[in-house]
């Protein structure tokens, strides 16, 4: 035992001087977001799907902004034209359909939840799109009970704005 603890001392050493050395040296507040982008409005989503419910157009926009205002350098500006980047969003699927069918009824069992959201991420100092892209959430619910069904809108909505927010602030 004595021998293979000098084997592996040198290394155990120089892992923990390493990872030391290079703690904070990654971070994710703004990994993306270009320096002289400083604030970003977000106008209320628009909804072009077939349901047009215009609840979820509100609980998106909301949902975005919070995230923006608790866990990026962002500061939202409600005036368009004051912003340095400006963040259109927009609801453009929602279904409620089976996903599970019983094997004896052929009825659902569960249903999903999907939503799919489109933003587009202006960058209004250099005049240039950082990105345009969809986003897609989704959650299964027990068919039948109303409760599960707002829970399951609630994490398409809430996976859907997630990932929107992380491409807003990372790249990958």
């Amino acid at each position: 035992m004595n021998a293979m603890h000098k084997r592996t001392g040198p290394f155990l050493l120089l892992f923990g001087l390493l990872a030391v050395l290079l703690q904070g040296c990654y971070s994710f507040s703004g990994a993306s977001i270009p320096a002289h982008l400083h604030t970003v409005a977000v106008p209320l989503f628009d909804d072009t799907s077939q349901a047009g419910i215009a609840e979820f157009r509100e609980r998106c926009t909301r949902q975005l902004v919070n995230k923006i205002e608790a866990q990026s350098d962002l500061s939202i500006e409600p005036d368009l034209s004051r912003a340095n980047a400006v963040l259109k969003g927009g609801i453009i699927s929602y279904s409620d359909e089976p996903s599970q069918l019983g094997s004896t009824t052929e009825r659902a069992v569960t249903n999903r939840i999907t939503i799919v959201l489109r933003a587009d991420f202006e960058d209004m100092v250099k005049h240039e799109r950082l990105f345009s892209q969809s986003f897609v959430g989704f959650a299964d619910y027990q068919a039948g009970s109303y409760s599960a069904q707002q829970g399951a809108i609630d994490s398409a909505i809430d996976i859907a704005v997630d990932e929107l927010f992380n491409r807003m602030i990372s790249n990958w």
